[in-house]
């Protein structure tokens, strides 16, 4: 295929000629550079890589332009290649052209001229804006397969993983898409599905997680039996005490049991995270993470399962699930937690057969032009919400409190309220799911009057159990199994009978000296993205101290 294109386009000839110079320097081994020295001279150039099926990754304008300036070029531009990278040059700080700009071509970002050095002002920035795209092309399909039954849960979780991993598959319906047969017959009719084709022709029948990570080549095996900090789980906690373990020298391994992000991996838009106007989604933000900790130099394995915990002297060890065990001076539980199962009559038949957990960006789809009902009220629910709609005929949301605004931020709040086929019901539980194969009927209980509604699917938000089974027996829980740190292990005016040194538990320390907890699997925090990051972050600092004691 022909190299994906680089537009850069100025009226200035010499600006035209610096910025060319300087793209080309960088990255013309892997693009083809066209520059153009007007809006319509480039909108031309534009048309006839349309017309060639070439693909453009980034444009970079001129805003002041006559004629055509920047903002209009890209708005008919962007029709074209409406998933290319955009970038504004201007001669000065000019912040309404920018704002403008990003509200209405969606601007990624602009740049101030001169860029001197490239190396400081320009490449960094581009070299973030070409990954973007890279992780988010689709180029015609030679990559790998998914073959099943649309209603299969296993199929789900698949899916789920490539979506969360960011990898791209072509999914054929076993029972509906005539393409799907060859590869049906070519496996053997008696092998059972789900199948994934790979690149190569090879086939596997229903894969495990270990096998799909490494199929897409990401690392499952640590490559030492000791590290000075182990981090178990990789959402937003985790990544980042894998990013600061690694920076400040200390020899750091992170653990992650399916795909980078946790929870967070599956949002589709975070949008109130500092630092990104237009938002980010969940796996964009773990994979730039997962890259930051890699270069940083911490070994970061998936599809990893950690089975329990054990203490002996100063050395904890971490005992996965094949058996193998890694030992370490101090660990993190950064677990995170899973939404609850939804008790009612009926609902577990269909899990994965339109009973879902979380938002499944990977299902979204399927209920195009359908009714869904997301149940829960926090941000992650919204969030679901909002990705729905712009799939379902409607999106009915069922609350059992009696406002959004108690546990949702503003903005989804909102959102919701602004958009058209949505309907919030307060006061409100799901009573039965009722269907043949998969969900047709739901009975929903507001303020104690049972009605039923036809709908295709739930989504389900409520609740939330602490992923800290790994350690139970270990340290301190609660009733529910969030882990106490700090000072919440002082209670009955005394400490734990397992803390025996004479200084106290650190902030996000447990009630085993050296093992410490950061983000949703603590007792008592705060469930946001930025405070997950937050702890990930200062944890770092307490495991340095621990470390310099023993």
């Amino acid at each position: 295929m022909a190299k994906p294109t680089i537009v850069c386009v100025d009226d200035d000839p010499q600006v035209l000629a610096a910025i060319q110079r300087d793209v080309r320097s960088r990255y013309g081994s892997d693009y083809r550079i066209v520059r153009a020295s007007s809006g319509a001279e480039a909108l031309t150039a534009v048309k006839a890589l349309k017309l060639r099926g070439d693909a453009v990754a980034l444009f970079i304008a001129d805003q002041r332009m006559p004629e055509m300036s920047g903002t209009e070029f890209l708005e008919e531009a962007i029709d074209l290649y409406p998933g290319a990278r955009k970038v504004l040059l201007t001669a000065y700080a000019d912040t309404s052209a920018a704002i403008a700009a990003i509200n209405t071509v969606g601007l990624d970002h602009y740049l101030m001229k001169p860029w001197d050095p490239p190396e400081e002002h320009l490449y960094p920035i581009l070299d973030d804006l070409l990954d973007d795209w890279q992780a988010t092309y689709r180029s015609p399909y030679e990559g790998l397969r998914l073959i099943g039954s649309q209603w299969s849960p296993l199929v789900h979780d698949i899916k789920d993983f490539f979506s969360r991993s960011q990898i791209p598959y072509q999914w054929l319906d076993a029972e509906k898409d005539p393409a799907a047969r060859p590869f049906i017959e070519a496996a053997g009719e008696d092998v059972p599905l789900p199948l994934v084709v790979l690149n190569d022709g090879g086939v596997i029948s229903q894969p495990t997680r270990l096998q799909l990570a490494e199929m897409i080549g990401q690392h499952t095996k640590a490559s030492a039996p000791f590290y000075q900090l182990i981090i178990i789980g990789g959402g937003p906690a985790g990544l980042a005490a894998s990013v600061y373990g690694a920076s400040e020298g200390l020899g750091t391994l992170l653990l992650e049991r399916a795909a980078m992000g946790g929870q967070a991996g599956g949002t589709d838009r975070i949008e109130n995270y500092l630092g990104f106007p237009k938002g980010i989604s969940g796996a964009d933000l773990a994979r730039r993470a997962s890259a930051q900790s890699t270069r940083l130099g911490a070994e970061v394995l998936t599809a990893a399962e950690v089975a329990s915990i054990r203490v002996e002297g100063d050395y904890k060890y971490v005992v996965m699930e094949d058996g193998t065990e890694l030992s370490c001076n101090a660990v993190v539980i950064s677990t995170g937690m899973t939404i609850r199962k939804l008790n009612v009559p009926g609902y577990e038949r269909f899990n994965g057969a339109g009973v879902y957990y979380g938002a499944a960006i990977s299902e979204a789809a399927n209920y195009r032009d359908k009714h869904v009902i997301v149940v829960g009220g926090a941000n992650s629910a919204g969030q679901g919400v909002m990705l729905l709609s712009e799939f379902a005929d409607k999106v009915t949301v069922v609350v059992r409190g009696d406002s959004l605004e108690a546990k949702m931020s503003q903005y989804l709040v909102d959102q919701i309220n602004s958009t058209d086929n949505v309907e919030v019901l307060l006061s409100t539980t799901v009573s039965a799911v009722e269907g043949d194969e998969t969900v047709e009927r739901v009975t929903l209980n507001t303020d104690g009057t049972e009605h039923e509604v036809e709908a295709a699917a739930l989504f389900i938000f409520a609740g939330a159990v602490p992923h800290s089974e790994l350690v139970a027996g270990v340290v301190e829980t609660n009733k529910a199994g969030f882990i106490y740190t700090g000072p919440d292990l002082f209670r009955d005016g005394k400490w734990p009978t397992s803390w025996k040194l004479d200084r106290d538990p650190f902030l996000m320390e447990t009630s085993v000296p050296g093992i410490f907890a950061a983000g949703d699997v603590r007792h008592g925090v705060v469930r946001r993205v930025a405070s997950a990051v937050g702890q990930g972050s200062v944890v770092v600092s307490f495991v340095h101290q621990y470390i310099s004691e023993v």
